[in-house]
This record gives structure tokens, sequence and C-alpha cells, in this order.
């Protein structure tokens, strides 16, 4: 007998609990669902339209993994393939609660709310986010770029939509918001293969301007760096103006854009070996000290 009621005991937790679980799960609900032709024809067109759904999804992520990459930078590509992510999972969540039946409108009303709400809440971000859509589409930099925005400069390391990010030559993390570079002045040293530079210098009046001239035209020939075989990008010498302490003149070169800073250290040094050895004087200013001693020194004598 007691054997009998543990046995009863057992299988009415045993029952209980599968009762729970579907009740829990809703099976009966899920059973009854089924059975019903026109919910089965419906559930299979769901199906059918979700694998459609992932097939045209996977589609346009290949094809912008393809297309973009050939014009844009990886992070881009990157930050585009995470958009087309995000609208196919709102698309598909909305596809699913509108089979069930429930009310979308409602939810489009509330989420344009949620919207606006948030949009008063995050101006900076949204101004941000809008800014970097602007960026990512005029692509006026790319990773490895130099560029200088409101007086900070750096090289480029990551694009966003948000923001940039950049590492100065002290090797200082700089995070730049994208409204700031829409905002502002952006130079890129690194979009065009040469840069030019202005070497201003100054020679006596009492000196031969032709032979100085031609004397600095011959500078870029004794450098290396210097781009001389390009009618676009050669060298020029120009005369700018009577200074105080003399005529001021400036040399005009060229260079790769990798060899910028070794080119003006080249040009700078044979320029100045250039007029010495050619008598060339270059003014600068000079200060003339004089002692006083006592006897130099007038005295004062002031009368009550």
């Amino acid at each position: 007998m007691p054997e009998t009621t543990l046995t009863d005991g057992a299988m009415n937790v045993a029952n209980e609990t599968v009762n729970q679980m579907q009740n829990f799960f809703h099976v009966n609900e899920i059973v009854n669902y089924v059975k019903e032709p026109e919910h089965v024809i419906k559930f299979a067109t769901g199906v059918i339209a979700i694998l459609i759904f992932w097939l045209v999804y996977r589609l346009i992520r290949m094809v912008i993994k393809k297309g973009a990459s050939k014009k844009f930078e990886k992070s881009t590509v990157k930050t585009m393939t995470k958009c087309v992510s995000y609208v196919f999972y709102v698309l598909i969540v909305m596809y699913v609660l509108g089979l069930f039946g429930i009310n979308l409108g409602a939810i489009w009303g509330a989420m344009g709310i949620a919207g606006v709400a948030i949009g008063f809440a995050a101006q900076t971000t949204v101004s941000n986010l809008i800014s970097g859509v602007f960026i990512v589409t005029e692509k006026t930099m790319k990773i490895g770029d130099f560029i200088e925005v409101d007086g900070v400069s750096g090289t480029v390391d990551k694009v966003g939509l948000l923001s940039i990010k950049i590492h100065t030559p002290n090797n200082q993390l700089i995070r730049i918001p994208s409204s700031a570079i829409i905002n502002t002045k952006l130079m890129n040293y690194s979009s065009y293969k040469y840069r030019r530079y202005v070497f201003e210098v100054s020679v006596d009046y009492s000196t031969d301007l032709d032979k100085a001239i031609e004397v600095l035209k011959g500078v870029p020939a004794r450098c290396s760096l210097v781009v001389n075989d390009k009618e676009d990008y050669a060298p020029k010498v120009l005369l700018t103006d009577c200074l105080d302490s003399g005529i001021g003149m400036n040399l005009i070169v060229w260079c790769e854009r990798p060899n910028f800073f070794d080119m003006k250290t080249e040009v700078c040094k044979n320029v100045v070996k250039a007029f010495n050895e050619n008598n060339i004087n270059i003014p600068y200013n000079r200060v003339d000290v004089s002692m006083l001693t006592d006897k130099t020194i007038p005295s004062l004598s002031f009368k009550a």
C-alpha cells in the first residue's frame, strides 16, 4: 500500500511538472494554432518570407563588401554592413509581430515619440552621427592620412560615424567629434603625391641680385629630394620685398610627400652652403653693446 501511494505521488508530481511546462511554453495553444489549415499556411508563408529576407540580406552584404571595399576604407565598409544588419533585424522583428496580429501602428507611434525624446536628449550625438555620414560619403580622409583640424594635427587611425581618432607626432591619442570636422577647416596633407614648400631668405642691399638669383636657382639641382624633372612642379625663385635689413627672396620647391621633412633640411643646408661659396651675405640683426664707466656716466644734481 505505501508503495502504491509513493508511485501515485510521483506520477502526480510528474504530471504537474509537465502541465506547468506546457503552460509556460504555451504548447496547447501552439498545437491548436498548428491544427488550423489557415494557420499552417500562414506559418509556412512566414518561414519562406523570412528565408527570402535572409537571402536578400546576405546578398546585399556581399555586394556592399565587394563593391564598397573598392571605394571606401575597411572601417567605413564595416559601418555600412552593420547598418544593413540593424535594418534587417528591425524588419524581421516587425514582420514576425505582424504575423501574430500585433498592432504595429501603436509600436511605430511609440517609437516615434521615443525618437523625438531621444533626439532632444542627444542632440550632440545626432549631430555627430549626421556629420559622420557626410565625412564617410565625401571621402575627405582615410586611415593613414596626416590631417589638421582646428590647430590639431596627426595621423588618422580610425574613421567612425561619431568621431575620428588620430595620433599626434608626439604619439598622443586625440578623438575629434565628427561635427567639429564638418564645422571647421580640415587640412589633409596626404591627399596628393607632391607637397610644396617656400624657403624665405634675404640678401644684403649691396648684393648683385642677378648673381643671387642664379645661385639660388642652382640649389634645387644639388638636392636629391627636390622634384626637378616635372614642369608643373619646377622650382622657382622670386624677389619678394625690400626689408629693413635686406632684400627678401623666395625659393619655391616641390617634393614627394614622404620626403617633406628631409627635403626641408637638405634644401636649407644647400642654400647656406651655396651663398657661402659665392660670398653672398645673409643679413641678420646685430646688437652693439658699449661698456659704461664712471667717467662716462653723467652726474646728476638736484636742488631742493
